[in-house]
């Protein structure tokens, strides 16, 4: 048995369509996308389209769920729905209204669960169990994993929402995380994600990076039209990706903080601040295969 788990596409076209390439070639028995197929990305709108014609199953992401959110205007997101900072939220909310992508994920379950005689017992979810915003990654606790092991029994759990690939060992129990195929951000651009192999009755994990087109990626943010109508934060998430880098958290961190302004001169205040930070990344064009991620 083997499986393929991949997740945070968020709308990232050809770094899909490299992955669905690279899985054509695996032999897996099972695909699971765990979560934020959409936003951020300048062509969520085909991304739905092209996954909706491939067999998967699939979790429910906390991008997933926003969409939904935004385009039933939920009161939850308070200025969200007029802020001029998310305009390239909107934009892709509105975008993915028709065809039916919507209506799906309502019907999204929180985790996936990989049963089978003799094998250790596999829990999928975007973030953890308990919630999609709760990542696995290094600042994972044992007293996390192990408050989670007691509500949500299983061997082997396996998260995204991170956007950096994960492993951790607690007594008897791995925690893995997928990494993102559309927005990594360990600093390697490739598109990466996880498969499963089950073997001598336990589960062997192999990360896998796969390169695409990051500047057909990158240009489709304006030739879409949502870097120029979406805002700071379209700019922020194409930066993103050329970088594969994680900004747009931090930078509202410091924003919340009063250290800086929620303005295109803030941003380029954060973006001299950390100048390391947005060094062009290393690109390779070979894919990578490893059990460490």
């Amino acid at each position: 048995m083997r499986v393929a788990i991949f997740a945070d596409v968020h709308g990232n076209l050809p770094a899909l369509e490299a992955v669905l390439d690279d899985l054509g070639r695996q032999d897996v028995d099972r695909v699971i996308i765990n979560g934020d197929s959409v936003n951020r990305g300048p062509q969520s709108a085909e991304v739905a389209r092209l996954l909706a014609g491939f067999p998967h199953e699939a979790t429910l992401g906390n991008h997933d769920d926003l969409m939904v959110m935004v385009n039933e205007r939920d009161p939850s997101l308070g200025e969200t729905l007029v802020d001029p900072f998310w305009s390239s939220t909107r934009m892709t909310a509105a975008s993915l209204a028709p065809g039916g992508f919507l209506e799906a994920v309502k019907t999204l379950p929180m985790t996936l669960r990989i049963e089978l005689p003799g094998a250790p017992s596999v829990l999928v979810s975007h973030g953890s169990p308990r919630h999609y915003r709760e990542g696995y990654g290094p600042a994972l606790t044992s007293e996390t994993i192990s408050e989670i092991v007691e509500e949500y029994p299983a061997d082997v759990f396996v998260g995204s929402h991170t956007h950096r690939p994960h492993l951790q060992r607690w007594a008897r129990y791995t925690v893995i995380n997928t990494g993102s195929v559309g927005a990594p951000f360990n600093g390697d651009p490739r598109a990466q994600y996880l498969i499963l192999t089950l073997t001598g009755g336990a589960w062997e994990h192999e990360f896998r990076r796969v390169p695409y087109d990051l500047d057909e990626a990158v240009a489709a943010y304006a030739d879409s039209g949502l870097l120029e109508e979406g805002g700071l934060s379209a700019h922020i998430f194409r930066d993103e990706l050329a970088h594969a880098r994680s900004y747009i958290v931090p930078f509202l961190m410091r924003c919340e903080e009063g250290a800086l302004e929620r303005t295109w001169e803030g941003w380029e205040a954060y973006k001299r601040m950390r100048p390391e930070r947005f060094v062009p990344p290393v690109r390779s064009v070979e894919i990578g295969s490893s059990t460490e991620p």
